[in-house]
C-alpha cells in the first residue's frame, strides 16, 4: 500500500463491492453515471501490464461479480469497461484500476462507438463508409 495513493487509501476506507486476494471493487469517487465502479489491484502498481498473470486474472475475475451487484442495484441497459494505461491514454492515478461504467438508455444522444470516443476524430467510423 502506498499511503499517498488515493486508490490504496480508498480501498482501505470505502465499502467494498467485491474482492479477492488480488483486487477489490469500490465505487468511483467521481462517477460519470450512477453505479460507476472501479476494480483496483491490491498491489500498488501503475501499469496493468506490470501485474502478474495471477493478479490480472484476479482483477478480471471481479468484473462479472461487480456487474451482478450493479445490475441488482441500478439496472443499467449496458456497460462500458475500460482501463487507462499511461498518461498518453489518460491515466491520472498511478494505480491499476478498471472502470466499470453502467450505461442507461438515453444517457447519450448517440452511444454508438462507445469507448472509441477516446479519440473523437476517429470514433465515428460508420459515417465514412
Amino acid at each position: 500500500m502506498d499511503e499517498a495513493c488515493p486508490l490504496c487509501a480508498a480501498a482501505e476506507r470505502r465499502d467494498i463491492l467485491a474482492g479477492n486476494d488480488h483486487a477489490v471493487a469500490i465505487s468511483d469517487s467521481y462517477p460519470v453515471s450512477p453505479g460507476h465502479a472501479l476494480i483496483v489491484s491490491r498491489r500498488h502498481v501503475a501499469d496493468l501490464f506490470d501485474l502478474s498473470a495471477e493478479e490480472q486474472a484476479g482483477l478480471w475475475a471481479l468484473l462479472p461479480i461487480v456487474r451482478g451487484v450493479l445490475d441488482k442495484v441500478h439496472s443499467p441497459a449496458g456497460y462500458n469497461v475500460g482501463v487507462n494505461v499511461g498518461a498518453a491514454a489518460g491515466q491520472t492515478v498511478g494505480h491499476v484500476h478498471v472502470h466499470v461504467i453502467p450505461r442507461y438508455s438515453g444517457d447519450a444522444a448517440d452511444p454508438r462507438g462507445g469507448v472509441r470516443w477516446v479519440l473523437p476524430g476517429r470514433a465515428n467510423y460508420w459515417s465514412s463508409r
